[in-house]
């Protein structure tokens, strides 16, 4: 097990900084004329994208296995794009054909959604003996998948937590006397529908709730729902841990805030996030990983309750998140620090991001911000200041620009192939 170093107060360990001085050796990734392990990335969309250009710029083979969010195909750092989904009934099998015949053994394995995350944990023996993986096994990720498990490893651990409600049936609903407005979540996102896209569903009224809570079961089923309290706040009050730990202790992390979303209310994705130092939030992050005896890369998404000013878990990704290319921006390169763990390469204890880095969806956050702006909770003043601080964007970059080219196009296609209909079919129920 790696051992956390302790920064002194007002120190930031830089990541490339701290890797030279563990190993002032040419590591691997640069060594003139080495063969290197590439890494597959599959499925996933702007945080792959990240994974992409991290490894591809230091000169390691990058090859994707996707059916869904195309970005990271117009990527020059990917070196070749297979055809392969997670849905598929043979996935593994394909997997391992695509590894066998390309010659991509011992290859780093890096699972870009949820689906993908589920499917190499479940399927962790058999997938390990082709790739060094960086999800961990199901006995682990389950307590992440599920929001169920979640929250209870979060009340056993001592990790605040939204109360919540898992209802039998319908009569188990009306029974409750609730304290409106109540939120819908899907405790997992098996399955692809107007549910588990939006994540949250809000219900101001009794009847709201039992018409919402009878169109949620017949897209997901009765367990998969849960009824939760209404944390006030916006974006603001959501932080993130992110991280990559080895053997139940960190090797890298940072703190983020989600300062824009979209949808503004409950929003299915961040286009605005900002590094900063939140030591309650690492707190309570570390406890609940450190229980898990975690290895990996996570984010662990709070929001701060004004209430009770407690900072609440909601969310808890085994994998890249979207906004992953923040790390490298604040001095912390999670895709190539995990690389360098799956090869066995010799990393420092703890690296920490410094704050004040900004990470940008820009195409979505102009719509989030002229929403906020709409409502009068945002100048114009206000938003370009943002500007002004250390920013990356999600998929322009200049020696990468075609995804940047091809991002609102693409964005468009997702709502119109995806979520358009899946909200169509869910008005039918």
């Amino acid at each position: 097990m790696l051992n956390e170093r302790k920064l002194h107060p007002g120190e930031v360990a830089d990541a490339s900084a701290a890797l030279g001085a563990v190993n002032p050796q040419l590591s691997a990734a640069e060594k003139p004329g080495t063969r290197l392990p590439g890494a597959l990335i599959i499925g996933g969309a702007h945080g792959s994208l990240a994974i992409a250009r991290s490894l591809g710029e230091r000169g390691i083979p990058v090859w994707v296995a996707t059916g869904g969010h195309p970005v990271v195909r117009f990527s020059r750092f990917r070196a070749k794009t297979v055809a392969w989904s997670s849905d598929e009934p043979d996935a593994v099998a394909k997997l391992i054909a695509i590894a066998r015949t390309n010659k991509l053994e011992n290859w780093v394995l890096f699972a870009g959604g949820d689906a993908e995350v589920k499917l190499v944990a479940e399927h962790h023996d058999e997938l390990a003996a082709v790739f060094r993986l960086t999800t961990p096994p199901w006995e682990t990720t389950r307590w992440a998948h599920d929001k169920r498990l979640t929250y209870e490893r979060a009340a056993t651990v001592g990790v605040d937590a939204p109360r919540s409600f898992y209802p039998k049936d319908r009569d188990d609903v009306a029974a409750q006397d609730f304290a409106y407005p109540v939120i819908l979540k899907p405790t997992s996102r098996d399955t692809t529908n107007a549910f588990t896209l939006a994540k949250v569903w809000r219900a101001g009224d009794r009847a709201a709730l039992l018409a919402l809570y009878d169109r949620a079961v017949a897209m997901v089923g009765a367990p998969a729902v849960v009824l939760q309290e209404l944390i006030p706040g916006d974006g603001m009050h959501q932080f993130s841990y992110a991280a990559l730990w080895d053997r139940g202790a960190p090797v890298a992390s940072l703190v983020a805030r989600r300062t824009r979303q979209y949808p503004v209310d409950f929003g299915y994705t961040s286009t605005c996030v900002e590094t900063v130092d939140r030591p309650e939030v690492e707190a309570a992050a570390v406890k609940f990983l450190k229980s898990l005896d975690y290895s990996g890369l996570v984010e662990v998404e709070f929001k701060y309750d004004d209430r009770d000013r407690r900072y609440k878990i909601l969310d808890v990704n085994p994998r890249a998140w979207s906004w992953t290319a923040l790390g490298a921006a604040a001095g912390v390169d999670f895709p190539y620090l995990a690389w360098r763990l799956a090869v066995g390469e010799p990393l420092l204890p703890l690296v920490r991001a410094r704050p004040g880095v900004v990470w940008m969806h820009l195409s979505r956050d102009i719509v989030a911000a002229a929403q906020e702006w709409a409502r009068g909770n945002l100048s114009i003043r206000d938003y370009l200041s943002v500007f002004r601080k250390p920013i990356v964007f999600a998929a322009f970059s200049g020696n990468d620009p075609l995804p940047a080219i091809a991002d609102l196009p693409l964005v468009l296609w997702r709502y119109l192939s995806r979520r358009l209909p899946a909200r169509l079919r869910s008005l039918k129920h």
